[in-house]
């Protein structure tokens, strides 16, 4: 089956949700459709009445004004719930077609991040969906206001006159062959502008989203330049669109204009002959209008479904894919935090043939820590994703509590994880907003609770909002030093016992790490803990330390242990205090 024929059922089954309105819509679409039909018949009987009785014309150009009055003004009516109804149930489709696909975006594995730009996804949920709500509710009933109009026309146009309907009906076959070839070329057209739409709208993000390093570099005008470019590329293709858009409107309109120059020299002919009159060739002609523009209108939407189609396609691909990383089904009552590595090893699948960890063995008891120092790109920050289990190892095993992590739940398992890193990210919502982030369920009372704990609860009493105080896009309106303590509340709000501490640290000025140090001695208390450090005021206090060198453990003991051996660990302690007085690993 082509990817058409599997994805037009999937177009129609998203309307079934809104079937009750639809079919409301459609009565009144049928109404329509029905009153229109008699506009062509009025005029041609207005007209032989006043051809076979002149006396009285006046009259019978009075009741048909009045009887064309009163069907306008039912037909008014029947549009306007036709059109309201077709347009809020398409609102409807389009709202749930988006939370569906941001459901599915969302529940993927970050792998999947790692291979597809933020901004392409973007896309997808905003202007392929668009596409597809024009398509399965406005193109819907525009479809099949049309249908009705052109083939209930045609039947009466039959019941007219057969000879001059075939004339009509002669273009029909032409139509139908072009508007074949014409659908494959836009539908593959479509999908690739609406890529380089994904694309353009990736680098904006892009662009946008690091302005601040764009500014000090000063390379504003690279950006507009690069984006400059996408947006050219995808008008390149747009343009191709509408080149084929146009050739096929012409010569759709040149075919229909043809085969009313023909009807109307025939009928001409018939009405010279006596065959029929000349208010049923008038009747005839407006019909024919209404079937040739029913055809051009249909035609379009056949178009506009070739469009859809190839939205559809990437948007139902994406909404169908499942996580590549099984869910377990354990959930265990009782945690103690004993976290062991076994073997472990990694590589990233964007970079397969670079080997992260390599037979990476240690284990953290149950309320102890672990520090992990090494240079960059030892794998340190590998060691806490796949702790998370952002991703699986390629070989090895990973256990909690007795338990391989693959057979937890993952939702369950990072319930029982908070990680505090070195640039936390936050909401652009209020302070109370984003401590609560740790626990949705958490009180008032909790979250103040846990601001303390964090050494957050004076600087946001200062200010003017206090916890209601929005910090802006990625926390930018906060300072450092206070994005991290509010990073340490969420963590403490959330209850974890295993605290991955990402060298939470390491970006601070000696006044704000005292702060957060001492926050993050609260919070450690009584957790397992891994620690990914490079200050030696954090790494002192761990119970083990581990020196982590090109995925490999080349050093383990305690503090004291490591620097006693005059190994490569007292290299690093050495090296750091030669450069820098806060003493950084």
């Amino acid at each position: 089956m082509s990817n058409k024929e599997s994805t037009i059922p999937q177009l129609i089954a998203l309307a079934k949700s809104q079937w009750k309105i639809l079919l409301v819509a459609t009565i009144f679409l049928f109404a329509t459709s029905g009153l229109s039909l008699l506009f062509p018949t009025l005029i041609g009987n207005m007209i032989d009445q006043i051809q076979i009785d002149k006396g009285d014309a006046l009259d019978s150009i009075n009741s048909s004004i009045f009887t064309l009055f009163v069907l306008f003004f039912f037909m008014g009516i029947a549009t306007f719930f036709r059109s309201y109804l077709f347009t809020v149930a398409g609102e409807r489709v389009v709202a749930t077609l988006r939370k569906d696909l941001f459901s599915s975006l969302a529940h993927q594995e970050i792998a999947f991040f790692d291979k597809n730009k933020t901004g392409a996804l973007t896309n997808r949920l905003a202007s392929d969906t668009t596409v597809i709500q024009n398509t399965v509710t406005v193109n819907l009933s525009m479809a099949l206001r049309f249908t009705l109009s052109g083939l209930g026309s045609i039947l009466i146009l039959l019941f007219t006159s057969w000879k001059l309907t075939l004339v009509m009906l002669s273009v029909v076959p032409i139509v139908a062959f072009c508007a074949t070839i014409y659908g494959r070329k836009i539908r593959v057209v479509s999908r690739q502008v609406q890529d380089a739409l994904a694309q353009a709208t990736s680098v904006a993000e892009e662009g946008l989203g690091s302005i601040r390093t764009v500014r000090s570099f000063g390379r504003e005008s690279f950006e507009v330049e690069r984006y400059g470019e996408a947006v050219e590329e995808s008008f390149v293709i747009a343009k191709h669109r509408a080149f084929l858009g146009a050739t096929f409107s012409g010569m759709l309109g040149f075919v229909g204009y043809a085969a009313i120059c023909g009807v109307l020299w025939y009928g001409a002919t018939m009405v010279v002959d006596g065959a029929i009159g000349f208010g049923t060739l008038t009747s005839f002609m407006l019909y024919t209008f209404t079937v040739a523009f029913s055809i051009s209108a249909l035609s379009g939407i056949y178009g506009d479904l070739a469009k859809a189609v190839g939205a559809s396609e990437r948007v139902f691909s994406l909404m169908s894919r499942e996580n590549a990383l099984l869910d377990g089904e354990e959930e265990p009552k009782r945690v103690s935090g004993e976290l062991i590595f076994s073997n472990v090893s990694f590589s990233y699948p964007t970079r397969s043939e670079i080997q992260v960890l390599q037979n990476l063995s240690f284990t953290i008891r149950a309320g102890k820590s672990l520090a992990l120092v090494g240079t960059s790109g030892g794998g340190k920050s590998t060691v806490a994703a796949l702790t998370c289990r952002l991703y699986d190892p390629n070989d090895g095993i990973i256990v909690l509590d007795g338990h391989p992590i693959h057979t937890l739940k993952k939702k369950w398992l990072r319930s029982q994880i908070a990680i505090v890193s070195q640039e936390p990210v936050l909401f652009a919502t209020s302070i109370m907003d984003n401590i609560r982030y740790g626990n949705l369920q958490s009180t008032p009372e909790e979250i103040e609770h846990a601001a303390h704990a964090a050494n957050a609860h004076e600087f946001i009493s200062r200010f003017p909002e206090g916890y209601n105080t929005m910090v802006g896009e990625r926390g930018i309106r906060l300072s450092g030093g206070q994005k991290q303590r509010i990073a340490i509340a969420r963590a403490i709000l959330k209850n974890p016992k295993l605290l991955l501490l990402d060298e939470a640290t390491s970006a601070l000025d000696a006044q704000s790490e005292t702060l957060v140090q001492e926050a993050l001695e609260r919070l450690m208390k009584g957790r397992s803990t891994l620690i990914i450090a490079h200050r030696l005021s954090t790494i002192q206090n761990a119970d083990e330390v581990a020196v982590l060198e090109e995925g490999k453990i080349v050093e383990f003991g305690s503090h004291q242990k490591l620097l006693s051996l005059q190994g490569r660990y007292k290299e690093l302690v050495q090296h750091q205090f030669s450069t820098s007085s806060q003493g950084v690993l």
